[in-house]
């Protein structure tokens, strides 16, 4: 786990976010674009041990879930687990190379960002709370 910011105030409802992703250079992108997007607080899990024990630590307001993980190659397990949580459940975004192995209706939880992408366009995705990503995109260019 790592980086601790104060965000800009007002500047988004970010509060507490998770990146659960195993590329290093990646997550460090990532923690930076969502800092700079007015989260609070950015942890950086690499796996999904690591990803549960954040959880049990106390509520994150969103998540950035890489699909294959080091340790488990169904991270997207991760947001059907989140959806549990009640009403008050993180907004997920998804970060992968992969997007055709998350099944549709986890697909519907949040965001697909397909690698690579540009991580402040994630954070801004997630810090305004409308819907973005890859799939998002098909759709607007489809009409």
């Amino acid at each position: 786990m790592h980086g601790e910011k104060e965000g800009i105030v007002g500047k988004s409802r970010l509060g507490r976010v998770l990146v659960v992703e195993d590329d290093t250079v990646l997550a460090l992108h990532i923690e930076q674009a969502l800092l700079d997007a007015g989260a609070t607080k950015v942890e950086i899990c690499p796996t999904i041990a690591c990803t549960m024990k954040a959880l049990d630590a106390g509520p994150a307001q969103a998540m950035v879930i890489d699909v294959h993980l080091a340790d488990r190659d169904d991270g997207w397990a991760l947001a059907e687990l989140v959806t549990m949580l009640g009403p008050q459940r993180p907004r997920i975004a998804f970060s992968t190379g992969s997007p055709e192995d998350i099944p549709p209706e986890v697909a519907e939880l949040g965001p697909i960002f397909e690698k690579p992408y540009d991580p402040a366009q994630l954070a801004e995705v997630l810090a305004s709370g409308r819907k973005g990503g890859l799939f998002a995109r098909l759709r607007g260019a489809l009409g």
